[in-house]
């Protein structure tokens, strides 16, 4: 039933809810905010009263506030209110070391009902083990970013930006806007497109990134540019992806990859002493292939070891089949070592197994180091070799080796993921722990297979390594395509505990070699002008050397605070399936509007 609701008029709050210690008994407050909590114990009603920063204790006491005890009793979850009163002391027995207002309370004189609500449909302080399901907390966003896990998420993200905005002033760099209605250019990921309707059946795009905007800027001689950029792409979603995001895109001339590793990483020890960590520098580096080689991943987490071993000198003459077979067609035989890993029971290397297998892997061996050996390659190898080749991985006693064969995409992935996953379930990666590096000389190239062609790794404005620059011309002009797989590109991964959180290069400035891309991408004179015409028409106006770099917001705060779910670090994300459940969009639009725009819905 409802209440009669009080009018705020012109009462101001004094403080936050999470604002009062102890050196603040006798103050008269006035708090507002959400009721968490309240409990009635007759005579005395108490209220956690919440706002963005904490929770206060809230007494109303019949016998000296029997109005606004009155009052109190009214009142359920998630009412607005004001309440005016004295802060007082906790008795030593009645503090609540697990709040920081927990020395204190306020004794209420007067509470205003500011606006009622309904039963929420979830409960907002539940642990992280019992918050309801996701689809339904984003279907109820508004909610749920009470919680105070998004309270203090969303302004470290703020205080994160308003950072980085410090930091590029304070490097000379200027903020510059570039268009979000910008020309489709498909290479990559999809676009999002924009019906015109001044232009019937020609279509605007939302950009993927500025990257060509910032190149013209650099053509235009405003050689320091940053922007936080809101970027959109219509692609298959993962937990560390969304259809439109945030990222500080940077810019400038004259760049060699030098300077923009030490500009990048000045910001990022800037951005996380936000959190009390020291990020070393300069960063560890590694080459694309290395950390592939090594890791399994052009993005590893080098907080813990387990580096991939080789293990084919050790197979020499092998006879079983899946070994064999993957040495002999030019693939590989990898291992991991997992340190105190003989535990590992059956189930568990089952589970293993089928992770594994989501990697592209056809089986995962297994050798066990315990008191005695144990194999799933025992009776295929014998005694003889499985303790030859764990030996060559640098297995010990109570450790535990993991092994797949097959090419070498398939061996990088699925041990490369393996490697994580065991880590975590082995509890292998220490905590409060940040390890920066650079992953530098991407190939320029990789080939689809499905397609039957190459597309650029990066981007097509990527520049190639200077002494590949011969073998790229070779491979173009001369026809030998199949040496574009092995070019290498000036181009850069930021990297922390796993998470790429920049990436970027130097870009190409020469008009000649801009065409030989488009040309190895497949693309004709005809279609290079039709896209990039007036990109290859600025090449020919005195382009200075540049490169650049883009940081994801989303990004950087999962490397800063550990969240894996790049939607717990926005406001409003999409689910996995790019809908927004709380505006239900995407939508249908009125046919009006079609006519207007000129399209026509086929159905299926």
């Amino acid at each position: 039933m409802p209440i009669n609701l009080d009018h705020l008029g012109e009462l101001e709050r004094t403080h936050s809810c999470g604002e009062l210690r102890a050196s603040d008994a006798g103050r008269e407050v006035v708090l507002m905010g959400w009721i968490a909590v309240r409990r009635d114990f007759g005579p005395l009603t108490f209220i956690d009263l919440r706002d963005r920063d904490g929770l206060t204790q809230v007494v109303f006491d019949a016998e000296d506030a029997s109005a606004a005890h009155a009052r109190a009793k009214e009142v359920r979850g998630e009412y607005v209110v004001a309440v005016r009163g004295e802060v007082a002391a906790r008795d030593e027995g009645q503090r609540n070391p697990k709040l920081p207002t927990g020395d204190v309370e306020v004794r209420a004189r007067e509470i205003l009902v500011l606006n009622e609500a309904r039963t929420p449909p979830f409960q907002l302080d539940a642990p992280t083990e019992k918050l309801a399901a996701e689809e339904v907390r984003l279907k109820y966003r508004y909610l749920d970013l009470r919680r105070p896990f998004f309270q203090k998420t969303l302004r470290l993200r703020a205080r994160v930006v308003g950072e980085i905005h410090r930091y590029m002033d304070g490097e000379g760099f200027t903020e510059i806007e570039t268009p979000i209605l910008i020309k489709s250019t498909p290479e990559g990921a999809r676009d999002y497109v924009v019906p015109s309707r001044l232009y019937p059946g020609r279509f605007y795009a939302l950009p993927q990134s500025p990257q060509i905007f910032k190149q013209i800027c650099m053509i235009a001689g405003l050689d320091k540019y940053y922007q936080i950029a809101r970027c959109f792409r219509d692609e298959d979603l993962r937990a560390d992806r969304q259809p439109e995001f945030t990222q500080l895109d940077v810019e400038f001339s004259f760049a060699t990859r030098e300077q923009v590793y030490r500009l990048i990483e000045g910001l990022l020890a800037r951005v996380f002493r936000l959190v009390g960590a020291e990020l070393q520098a300069p960063f560890q580096r590694l080459t694309y292939a290395e950390a592939l080689r090594r890791y399994g991943s052009d993005k590893p987490d080098l907080r813990f070891g387990m580096e991939l071993q080789d293990l084919a000198p050790a197979l020499e003459g092998t006879t079983f089949a899946p070994f064999a077979a993957a040495i002999e067609k030019g693939g590989e035989v990898k291992g991991l070592v997992v340190r105190g890993g003989a535990h590992l029971s059956r189930k568990a290397l089952d589970e293993l197994q089928e992770f594994a297998k989501r990697y592209g892997a056809g089986a995962l061996a297994w050798v066990k180091l315990g008191d005695e050996l144990s194999s799933s390659l025992l009776k295929a190898l014998g005694e003889e070799a499985v303790t030859r080749v764990a030996s060559r991985a640098g297995a010990e006693k109570g450790d535990a080796l993991l092994i797949i064969a097959g090419r070498a995409s398939v061996v990088a992935a699925s041990l490369g993921a393996l490697r994580n996953e065991v880590a975590r379930r082995e509890k292998l990666i220490p905590p409060n722990v940040f390890a920066p590096l650079w992953v530098t000389e991407f190939p320029m190239f990789e080939f689809n297979e499905t397609e039957g062609r190459f597309y650029a790794m990066h981007h097509p404005f990527t520049s190639p390594l200077d002494e590949d620059l011969p073998l790229f011309e070779r491979a173009v002009e001369g026809g030998e395509t199949g040496l574009l797989g092995g070019l290498r590109a000036k181009a850069y991964d930021a990297v922390v505990n796993g998470v790429e959180v920049a990436g970027g290069s130097i870009r190409i400035h020469r008009r000649d070699v801009q065409r030989l891309v488009f040309k190895a991408l497949g693309l004709t004179e005809e279609k290079a002008r039709e896209r990039f015409g007036f990109f290859l028409d600025a090449l020919e106006y005195g382009t200075p050397p540049h490169g650049g770099i883009a940081a994801g917001i989303e990004r950087m705060l999962m490397a800063l605070t550990g969240i894996e779910n790049i939607r717990d670090l926005m406001a409003f994300p999409k689910t996995a399936s790019a809908a927004d459940l709380m505006i239900d969009a995407p939508g249908a639009i009125d046919p009006h509007q079609l006519d207007e725009l000129h399209i026509r819905i086929v159905e299926d």
